[in-house]
């Protein structure tokens, strides 16, 4: 038994594991600047519940990266490109995502809430784009029985990149202004560019064959639109209950995505101060969810996916309703640590599950693009349903909330165990 988990275990010490900390932290450190970070600057400048679920709309982008995924996917960036196809789109995208953090650190909310909002959508076009270039790279440099194991890794850098514009940017903002907070966020960027500097090309990719794209411009774009669009939704809609496995990664991370809008102004309501904020949340919590990630990679690896992701969903629901004792606790630290770090040991878990089942849906042939399709899913839970949030927690007491985010759990899991007892070969 020991044996098996160890063999399980030995692909963490890859040198590959190295890029896929520094990438993930680079995708993931933008995400808080236009969340949780950004809503309770928001809460800080006055700004109604209504008005900062509505903030979510900002991250809208996320939801349909899929429509410009085609155009990552294929087309080689001039000057860039010799940094090789993946490579050069990812260092120019964190050229853009740079500038438009730095655009961020020039406003006022209260006083050009518009402003703010255009900025913020420029930052979430910059890291989806971004999330289509990596998760793609990712994806191409392990083979299917590593995916778990490299999907673990990149969470944690993940999770490192939200401790960073998480409880690095509260702690700062208990010392200094928000606009000097953000300028110091932008500076995250470096960390990706580096990071691509110091990688290589997917073997798989450098293998792909290159699309020649000749004759008069209108030929060029119906072959473009033929290879890069249709091809890899065609290749896509060719799997069994297509259309079932889409609702259920819509489905699946329901609750947590519905609750996150809400979280730091819940903190706040039960009189938790910025400083235990950034500790309980983005340290205690960050570790949970570090250490939920690795876990989850290693119990993939040893029970398959669609096992995992039952238990993980499970665990998902359950962990929701600590909050609900939270709210009868009220500013209770012990409380809140043991109950954000159960939940972000599920989410953790959950999260890592998900993306390896994405990654294990997808051909290499159209990595990119499918890929964005299936995470934009994923993601529109998250950055459209979940800016319903606010309206909710007006209207009822956090208990009651957190109660019925809990519950969001049920129809996902429903779902999943139809799949797993129409196709048991895809269990193991």
């Amino acid at each position: 038994m020991l044996k098996k988990w160890w063999k399980a275990a030995q692909i963490y010490m890859d040198k590959r594991m190295l890029s896929m900390i520094a990438l993930g932290f680079s995708s993931g450190f933008p995400l808080l600047l236009v969340f949780g970070t950004l809503n309770l600057w928001l809460k800080d400048a006055g700004i109604s519940y209504a008005a900062i679920g509505l903030f979510s709309l900002v991250k809208t982008p996320y939801s349909f990266k899929w429509a410009w995924s085609p155009i990552i996917d294929r087309i080689r960036l001039p000057l860039f490109c010799r940094l090789g196809r993946r490579r050069g789109w990812a260092f120019f995208i964190q050229i853009i995502l740079l500038f438009s953090i730095l655009g961020m650190s020039t406003v006022e909310p209260a006083a050009t809430p518009f402003t703010m909002a255009f900025f913020a959508v420029l930052v979430t076009v910059a890291s989806a784009s971004q999330d289509i270039v990596l998760d793609a790279y990712r994806i191409e440099s392990f083979n299917s029985k590593e995916q778990g194991a490299g999907v673990a890794v990149f969470v944690l850098g993940y999770r490192f990149g939200l401790v960073f514009s998480g409880a690095g940017a509260i702690w700062m903002a208990s010392a200094m202004d928000w606009n000097d907070v953000y300028k110091i966020m932008a500076l995250g960027t470096i960390v990706g560019m580096l990071a691509v500097l110091c990688s290589r090309e997917p073997a798989k990719n450098e293998k792909k064959a290159e699309i020649c794209y000749t004759g008069t411009f209108r030929k060029r774009v119906k072959k473009f639109l033929l290879t890069a669009v249709y091809d890899p939704f065609r290749d896509f809609t060719r799997r069994a209950d297509w259309a079932l496995i889409l609702l259920f990664i819509f489905l699946y991370r329901m609750s947590d995505a519905y609750m996150g809008p809400m979280a730091y102004p819940f903190y706040d309501d039960m009189g938790f101060s910025k400083v235990e904020i950034a500790y309980v949340s983005k340290i205690y919590g960050m570790i949970a969810t570090i250490a939920g990630g690795i876990a989850g990679g290693l119990i993939i690896n040893r029970f398959g996916i669609m096992r995992s992701l039952l238990w993980f969903g499970i665990l998902q629901g359950v962990t929701n309703l600590m909050f609900v004792a939270q709210s009868y606790a009220g500013h209770n630290i012990w409380l809140l640590t043991v109950s954000i770090s159960l939940d972000n040991v599920s989410a953790g878990m959950g999260a890592t599950a998900l993306v390896a089942y994405l990654s294990s849906l997808c051909n290499v042939a159209y990595t990119a693009t499918q890929y964005a399709l299936l995470s934009s899913l994923m993601s529109f839970a998250r950055d459209v349903f979940a800016a319903t949030s606010g309206f909710l927690a007006d209207r009822v007491s956090w208990d009651v909330f957190f109660f019925i985010t809990a519950l969001m759990v049920i129809p996902g899991l429903v779902l999943l165990i139809y799949l797993m007892r129409k196709y048991p070969r895809q269990i193991s």
